[in-house]
C-alpha cells in the first residue's frame, strides 16, 4: 500500500470515529462543541494541504505539461470545484508557499509569516486572502519594504485571534496610519486623449494593442462589448481577467468580420495561406502565414485549420510561388448549419456560449486527412477549442451527439461527459 493510500485509510477511520461520536445521543454537549472546534482545525489543515500541494504541482510544472495554461482550470476539472474556489487556492499557493524562480532556484514565500500561521492552523484560507489583498493595495505599495514586512508579520500574528473581517478592518487602519500622506497630489492633470495603437512584432508572432479613451462614450461602447463577452465560461474557464478581456475583443472582431458588411480590404476572417512545396503538393498544410499576425505556431495553425478560409500557395525549391489557388472554406455553409443545429452552441460540458461565438472543430484533424462530415465535426468556443488541442481531453461522436472524455488524471474512470 502506498503512503498516500495508507494515510487516506487512517484519515477515513478518524472521520468515521468523529462522525459516530457526533451522532451518538449519549455524547455530551461539551464533546459536541469539541467536535466543532476540532473540525474547524481539521478544515484549516485540509485547506493548507490542498494549497501546499497545488504549489508543489505548480513548481513542478505538472498542470502545464497536461495542457492547462492556468492552474485554476486544472483544479476546477480535477476537484469539481467552482472557479472562484480554485482561484482562492491558487492565490494562497502563490502568496503563502515557496515558489520557483526563472533560473530554477527555490524562492521563499511572498508572505512568509502568513504561510507559517497557515501551516500551523492559526490562520485559515480566508485569513490568507485578506492579508494578501491588503498587501497588494496601492497604500501598501507606497510604504517601505521594511514596513510592509512588519505589517505582514503583525497581521499573521493576529489571525488566530480575529475573524477575517475583523482582520481586514485592523489591517486597513494600520495601512492608513503607515501611509499617512497618501498619494502625491497632481496639480497638472493630463489632457484628454483618445488613441489606439496596433503594432506587429518583428518576429511575426502576433503583436500588441494599446489604447486610451478619455471620451466616456467611446470607452463605454468598447467596454460594454468586452464586458458582455468576457464573463467566465462555466467551471472549466479559469482564465485571468486580462486574458478573458483580450479574447473577448478578438471574438468581437471575429464576429464582425464573419457577419458584418465591411470594405473588401478588411471585411473577411483571416485567410490561411498554406505554403506547400511542389513535391509535397498532395500532403496537408506544413506552415501558414497571416496578413497581420505573421507566421503561426503549430498549435494555432491546427486550431485555425479546423475552420478557416484556405488559400493554397505552391512553392518551388527556391521558395518562389508557382501558383496561388482560390480561397475555399474548410467547412461548407450547409454543413456548418447542420453542426450548429445539432450542438446549439459550444458542446463542451458546462459551457453556454451561443453558436455565433463558436468555431467548428475537426475531431480527426483536417490536416491529417480527417473528413469534413457531420460525424467528424463539433462546435466549440475558442476557450474549449484550445483546450481540446492542448490537453488530454478527447471528444467523440456517440449516438449522433458529441461527448467529452476527461484525461485520467482528472477522472481515473474517464466517464464521458456531455453538455446538457
Amino acid at each position: 500500500m502506498s503512503a498516500v493510500a495508507a494515510a487516506y485509510e487512517h484519515l477515513q477511520e478518524a472521520f468515521d470515529a468523529f462522525r459516530q461520536a457526533a451522532e451518538n445521543p449519549l455524547t455530551s454537549d461539551a464533546e459536541l462543541l469539541s467536535v466543532l472546534t476540532i473540525g474547524e482545525g481539521m478544515s484549516r489543515q485540509h485547506d493548507h494541504l490542498i494549497v501546499s500541494t497545488t504549489a508543489a504541482l505548480q513548481r513542478r510544472g505538472t498542470f502545464a505539461e497536461r495542457g492547462y495554461r492556468k492552474p485554476e482550470g486544472a483544479l476546477t476539472d480535477l476537484l469539481g470545484c467552482d472557479s472562484y474556489e480554485a482561484r482562492r487556492r491558487v492565490v494562497a499557493a502563490e502568496q503563502a508557499c515557496e515558489q520557483i524562480g526563472i533560473d530554477g532556484t527555490v524562492l521563499p514565500a511572498r508572505l512568509p509569516a502568513t504561510g507559517k500561521a497557515f501551516a500551523a492552523g492559526q490562520a485559515g484560507l480566508r485569513h490568507v486572502e485578506v492579508i494578501a489583498a491588503l498587501l497588494n493595495t496601492p497604500e501598501a505599495g507606497r510604504i517601505t519594504d521594511w514596513q510592509r514586512a512588519g505589517l505582514e508579520e503583525q497581521l499573521a500574528g493576529m489571525a488566530a485571534e480575529y475573524s477575517p473581517g475583523q482582520l481586514r478592518k485592523i489591517g486597513t487602519q494600520l495601512l492608513e496610519a503607515l501611509d499617512g500622506d497618501g498619494p502625491e497630489p497632481d496639480d497638472n492633470p493630463p489632457e484628454p486623449v483618445n488613441r489606439l495603437q496596433v503594432r506587429k512584432r518583428r518576429d511575426g508572432s502576433g503583436g500588441t494593442i494599446s489604447g486610451q479613451f478619455d471620451d466616456a462614450a467611446m470607452f463605454d461602447a468598447i467596454a460594454s462589448v468586452i464586458d458582455a463577452k468576457a464573463k467566465p465560461l462555466g467551471r472549466d474557464d479559469q482564465r485571468s481577467t486580462g486574458q478573458r478581456q483580450a479574447e473577448a475583443l478578438a471574438d468581437a472582431c471575429g464576429f464582425v468580420l464573419a457577419h458584418a458588411t465591411l470594405p473588401d480590404t478588411g471585411g473577411r476572417r483571416p485567410h490561411l495561406n498554406v505554403l506547400i512545396r511542389l513535391e509535397d503538393l498532395e500532403t496537408r498544410a506544413r506552415s501558414a502565414m497571416l496578413d497581420f499576425g505573421g507566421r503561426m505556431s503549430p498549435t494555432s495553425l491546427r486550431m485555425l485549420a479546423c475552420d478557416a478560409a484556405v488559400v493554397p500557395i505552391v512553392m518551388n525549391g527556391a521558395g518562389q510561388p508557382l501558383d496561388v489557388g482560390r480561397s475555399t472554406r474548410v467547412i461548407p455553409d450547409g454543413l456548418r448549419r447542420a453542426v450548429t443545429a445539432r450542438d446549439r452552441g459550444c458542446a463542451h460540458p458546462g459551457c453556454d456560449r451561443t453558436p455565433s461565438w463558436c468555431e467548428i472543430h475537426h475531431i480527426w484533424e483536417w490536416e491529417y486527412g480527417g473528413p469534413t462530415e457531420l460525424n467528424n465535426l463539433v462546435s466549440l468556443c475558442k476557450v474549449h477549442h484550445r483546450l481540446i488541442h492542448d490537453s488530454g481531453w478527447v471528444v467523440r461522436i456517440r449516438d449522433g451527439l458529441p461527448e467529452f472524455i476527461p484525461p485520467k488524471w482528472i477522472d481515473p474512470e474517464q466517464k464521458p461527459r456531455r453538455n446538457p
